[in-house]
């Protein structure tokens, strides 16, 4: 028998065993899905955690839920990746021999990466909202915060879920402003970026919030290391920013095993067809989700598309057919903005953001680049759509793989 093997028990990987264990036949392929965690997260809900909205029990649920029957799950960590020999080395010592490999391994937050973020005043001062643990101490350091300088800062590009940081700051906006503590508070943005986003049709408008806000955008911050002494931001060119609360998106990389196995770039993401997502250095290893160095967002929506194009290709690949190069590049998410709304985006490799409807022209019932309360809705909504449809492989109804230009208005 063929043997199948899924690397990470993700989003990514968990999406391509329920698609592929209802498309292989069962009786030629073993499929095989590693992972050393036995709890799968809700990544997009350590967003609310500190405001009070979310809390663990929203966020968590057992792995094993989401395996298909069908599919060999093994807890068990990576060590390395043999592709030469088609073999997966794991950390027990032993052995799996593959055919075809997915490899699903996501990012993590690496804080060590930058001089000076961990140490006594990580988790004190200086914290992240892209963990369980660290959203849940942020909580606990709101709970008391009278005032004083709040700086948000992203580290370094590429993160997974590029709006996070741009999300936390307008809800930390609206949660100081029910607080009663708006006015004591000076809130910064501070980004490597030049605009506040990577899409510059979104960048205006977010921008333009953020003024209206009284938050205060710090482009082209390019962060060497922090003081935690004397609580500073410190860039390579000396410019400083003082805070008395940071919250940072730290450097994010591939899986550690990825630099044992001589697979990744300088961040540990695997290089890949930015269409069919086969690996290029190998023809029989294909790569998804945040594992990839793609120039996609890295975010759940991108890993969904993705997961419909490389099932397909991998049936492809097993008849020996030429792989389809079906992946565009699309994406879309809700931009919480605070106060109850929220945006939506649209976009893929080539086109920016724009406004219109969404998922069905003309009646939406979501408005694409517009603030609205329904957008919000559908943000809250989204966590009962990624536990029952999106992780075990169901279709959306009106949403395509493809970005569909119905319903949008380019150029307005």
């Amino acid at each position: 028998m063929k043997q199948l093997v899924i690397l990470g028990a993700g989003t990514a990987g968990t999406m391509m065993a329920n698609h592929l264990v209802r498309k292989l036949d069962g009786n030629e392929w073993a499929l095989t899905i590693v992972d050393e965690h036995s709890t799968h997260y809700y990544q997009p809900g350590f967003l609310f955690i500190p405001f009070g909205t979310y809390d663990e029990k929203d966020v968590c649920k057992p792995k094993t839920a989401f395996i298909p029957k069908g599919v060999t799950h093994m807890q068990e960590g990576i060590d390395r990746i043999a592709a030469d020999d088609n073999e997966v080395h794991l950390k027990n010592g032993d052995k799996l021999a593959y055919d075809i490999l997915i490899i699903a391994t996501g990012a993590k937050i690496v804080p060590d990466e930058t001089e000076g973020m961990l140490g006594d005043a990580w988790r004190r001062d200086i914290f992240d909202f892209y963990t369980i643990e660290g959203a849940k101490a942020l909580r606990e350091r709101l709970k008391g915060w009278k005032g004083g300088k709040l700086v948000v800062h992203l580290n370094e590009m590429p993160i997974k879920c590029p709006v996070a940081p741009l999300e936390f700051t307008l809800l930390a906006e609206a949660f100081l402003t029910r607080q009663g503590v708006r006015e004591q508070t000076e809130i910064r943005y501070v980004s490597p970026l030049s605009e506040a986003f990577t899409k510059h049709n979104c960048a205006v408008v977010l921008g333009d919030m953020l003024d209206d806000r009284r938050i205060e955008f710090v482009p082209d911050f390019m962060c060497e290391r922090i003081d935690s002494e004397s609580k500073k931001l410190i860039s390579y060119d000396e410019r400083e920013i003082e805070y008395d609360l940071l919250v940072t998106v730290p450097t994010n990389m591939g899986d550690p095993c990825i630099e044992r196995s001589g697979l990744g770039d300088e961040l540990n993401f695997v290089p890949t067809d930015p269409q069919t997502l086969q690996s290029k250095a190998h023809e029989n290893v294909f790569v998804i989700g945040d594992a990839t160095n793609l120039p996609s967002s890295k975010a759940g929506s991108v890993a969904h598309f993705q997961a419909d194009v490389l099932t397909e290709n991998i049936q492809r690949y097993i008849a020996g057919q030429p792989l389809d190069p079906g992946f565009d590049g699309h994406a879309n998410c809700f931009i919480e903005s605070g106060h109850g709304k929220a945006f939506l985006i649209d976009f893929n490799y080539e086109i920016e953001p724009t406004e219109g409807a969404f998922p069905l022209p003309v009646v939406g019932p979501f408005k694409l680049l517009k603030e609205t309360r329904l957008n919000h809705m559908g943000k809250l909504a989204f966590r009962w759509i990624y536990w029952n449809l999106l992780l075990k492989g169901h279709p959306m109804p009106g949403i395509s793989t493809k970005m569909s230009m119905v319903g949008k208005r380019i150029g307005n």
